[in-house]
């Protein structure tokens, strides 16, 4: 049930986006930390806009938290 909440809302009105998003939900979310978890499930709460520029690089997220998680879906 949790997995297609996360998948739910991994769906973005940008492509790049959700390709990078549901990928990191599918292949890395279970195996990761509990906080690691927690700041992921946080980063889906963000808007589109603020998402793209942690995940395209014009930007650092302000909590270390969610840096982490950024550069776990990046690698």
């Amino acid at each position: 049930m949790r997995q297609r909440r996360l998948l739910w809302h991994c769906r973005r009105g940008m492509k790049e986006l959700e390709f990078l998003l549901r990928r990191y939900a599918c292949e890395r979310f279970a195996g990761a930390p509990a906080a690691r978890q927690a700041a992921f499930e946080a980063l889906l709460e963000l808007p589109d806009p603020q998402l793209a520029d942690y995940l395209l690089g014009y930007g650092p997220p302000p909590d270390a938290e969610l840096g982490a998680v950024v550069r776990d879906i990046l690698a």
